[in-house]
């Protein structure tokens, strides 16, 4: 859980108030991180709540718990391809484990159904093992679905 230090000061621009766009880009390019601030939806722009309706849409076929709420998406970037062009959108993930028999499947629905949003012109999919994932990444609800709470 991130302390006072980590959250914006008064000085600072709320993250997406100098949106240049529908896509949510600021300056052209936006990164959010999961994995410093968790999964805080508070502050998102349509887009990327449009990111996280995707995101739990899709459910690890081993597991009956949305990716999104397992704590598998780490982050994403999204730059802004100019006027009328949309957002190229690099989505940050991971998978339960390297050998993950989803590691096939997993990243092309995310990848797919991010490309499929209005607004979104290119997706580029990061599929990364560091930091490894633990079930601590895991929403409250994931861990009581599956009962580890």
């Amino acid at each position: 859980m991130a302390d006072e230090t980590d959250r914006p000061t008064d000085d600072a621009p709320a993250p997406l108030a100098e949106a240049t766009s529908e896509t949510g880009a600021t300056d052209a390019r936006f990164e959010r991180d999961f994995l410093t601030t968790g999964q805080n939806v508070d502050d998102l722009s349509p887009l990327e709540e449009q990111i996280v309706q995707v995101m739990k849409s899709i459910y690890d076929p081993e597991i009956p718990v949305p990716i999104w709420d397992l704590g598998l998406i780490y982050g994403w970037t999204i730059e802004d391809a100019g006027e009328d062009q949309g957002a190229d959108v690099t989505v940050k993930m991971t998978l339960t484990a390297p050998n993950c028999p989803a590691a096939e499947t997993l990243p092309v629905e995310v990848e797919q159904g991010v490309n499929a949003l209005d607004g979104v012109r290119h997706v580029v999919l990061d599929l990364v093992f560091v930091p490894t994932y633990s079930m601590e990444m895991m929403s409250d609800e994931a861990r009581l679905t599956l009962g580890f709470m």
